[in-house]
């Protein structure tokens, strides 16, 4: 599982997602657009609908990349705990009074335990950093051995950048796939001022 809000999903969310599917030997990777991203607020977020067409053309082409509607169906915030245990059941999970603080623990076992037994690393989840802070990836007490460090590619690109790029009048271009760069452009997603 793959999860972020994707606003817009680039080239880095991509490469990521192919050197984790390498690194882990795996079958597939799912990507879950947030429906609500507790730490994401306001009118700058663009809607679920348009992130989650964003996600499915950014995907297209890779067999091997698959998109979940999962947090989307969800009427309140999206918490990556809920989301594994959602899937690891592969049903509805109540949703209670959560936030990272009071989660956070309980994420190695649920990632694990949702795992691909087929996996090279199953029982494990994984985690990357963003650059350029890739020596500064500390996991909290509890997650050591748990949790794999990928040691993935850095590119210096975040959905920040894009969106303030597009904003100001500049090129998108590489830094999320073509496809992306026309649905962007179609639909007005990020216009000057916004």
């Amino acid at each position: 599982m793959f999860g972020g809000t994707f606003d817009p999903p680039h080239v880095g969310h991509l490469a990521l997602a192919e050197w984790a599917r390498e690194r882990l030997v795996l079958d597939r990777v799912l990507f879950v657009p947030a429906g609500r991203p507790p730490h994401k607020r306001g009118p700058r977020l663009s809607s679920p609908e348009h992130r989650l067409a964003m996600t499915r053309l950014a995907v297209r082409g890779n067999a091997a990349f698959e998109v979940s509607t999962v947090e989307l169906e969800e009427a309140g915030p999206s918490y990556t705990v809920e989301t594994l245990e959602r899937l690891g059941s592969g049903g509805s999970v109540p949703r209670g009074s959560c936030s990272w603080a009071r989660t956070v623990s309980r994420i190695p076992h649920v990632a694990g335990s949702a795992g691909d037994s087929r996996a090279r690393h199953a029982g494990r989840g994984a985690t990357a950093a963003r650059a350029p802070h890739a020596g500064d990836l500390m996991l909290p007490a509890g997650f050591t051995g748990r949790l794999l460090a990928l040691g993935n590619p850095l590119f210096e690109v975040s959905s920040t950048l894009v969106r303030r790029r597009a904003r100001a009048g500049r090129s998108i271009r590489y830094l999320v796939p073509e496809s992306v760069v026309a649905y962007i452009a179609r639909h007005r997603l990020y216009p000057p001022g916004r």
